[in-house]
């Protein structure tokens, strides 16, 4: 596997995120048009269609940012650990979930530091991932 840092770290799975996606928008559209030029026999058959193509839009939308979600909620546990093992005390409340999430890849001889100018200079989370010198990869999120 390749080694994980700052311009490779996001992945993106090609069946999920373009072909999957594209394949739903291709039905909508297609069941949109349909709709339009249906004849009046066909379009409670045009009309089922539109919606089930609606539907695979929201599923694909609530598949992707449940999960999400989820590590997002671990990933706050895993941290706030972390940083209650360097510091004896709980993650700052002023720090964003997008923040914490990026703190993840920071070494812990880089994360307090970091952790201290992530939140004095409310830093973005693309801006936390490049001031990182060593990258810590995390290969479980997709």
């Amino acid at each position: 596997m390749q080694e994980q840092n700052f311009k490779n770290h996001a992945i993106l799975v090609p069946g999920f995120h373009y072909i999957g996606m594209l394949s739903i928008l291709a039905l909508l559209g297609g069941s949109i048009n349909y709709l339009c030029r249906a004849t009046p026999e066909n379009k409670y058959l045009a009309a089922l269609l539109t919606l089930a193509a609606f539907i695979f839009v929201v599923l694909w939308i609530y598949i992707r940012t449940f999960p999400l979600k989820a590590q997002d909620r671990a990933i706050r546990a895993e941290e706030n650990l972390r940083h209650y093992v360097l510091t004896g005390k709980l993650f700052p409340a002023e720090l964003k979930m997008p923040q914490i999430i990026a703190l993840r890849f920071a070494p812990d001889s880089e994360y307090l530091a970091l952790l201290d100018r992530a939140i004095k200079e409310n830093l973005s989370n693309k801006e936390i991932k490049g001031a990182i010198q060593n990258w810590k990869a995390d290969y479980h999120r997709l």
